[in-house]
């Protein structure tokens, strides 16, 4: 089974060989030989040698061993500390997306939702059993709670006389 090998941009595989050549120069710094690094960091001298070159397939882990065998394992708390970009997306208070419910959007609420009195109902009925009859506005056929409200307070009308 051939190893899979992250594909980098150029300027990402320059840093990685960078970070390789300064692992390489700590090791040689206290005179490790490369096979004892490699049996402290639990890895063969093949991975050793492929991490020292800046290699994509090396896991990150591997990295971490070879620090932490070398004793620079605390640098890694310098790696993305600062985030410009990260910091400057959270300056910016960029509003939170607004959650969607499916439902809330179909769903009247009771307050607005109109209900249609029997006389309207009636009317409408009416008006779509009639084909010549034109269509009816919507404050015809739906009385709205404000209406209703409007009906209970205003007075009786005046009966006719009958002859």
């Amino acid at each position: 089974m051939a190893n899979k090998v992250a594909i980098l941009l150029p300027s990402t595989d320059a840093l990685l060989r960078q970070l390789g050549d300064r692992l390489s120069m700590a090791r040689k710094r206290r005179r490790l030989p490369a096979k004892q690094l490699a049996q402290r960091a639990g890895m063969s001298p093949m991975t050793l040698r492929s991490l020292e070159r800046g290699g994509s397939g090396v896991t990150m882990g591997a990295y971490l061993a070879v620090m932490q065998a070398l004793g620079v394992e605390t640098d890694l708390n310098l790696l993305a500390k600062a985030d410009p970009l990260g910091r400057e997306l959270q300056d910016a208070n960029l509003p939170a997306p607004k959650k969607f419910s499916p439902m809330s959007s179909q769903v009247a609420k009771p307050e607005t939702m109109p209900t249609p009195s029997k006389s309207r109902l009636q009317k409408l009925k009416t008006a779509q059993g009639n084909q010549s009859a034109k269509k009816l506005p919507v404050e015809d056929i739906f009385t709205s709670s404000e209406s209703l409200a409007k009906l209970i307070k205003a007075p009786a009308p005046a009966s006719k006389k009958a002859r």
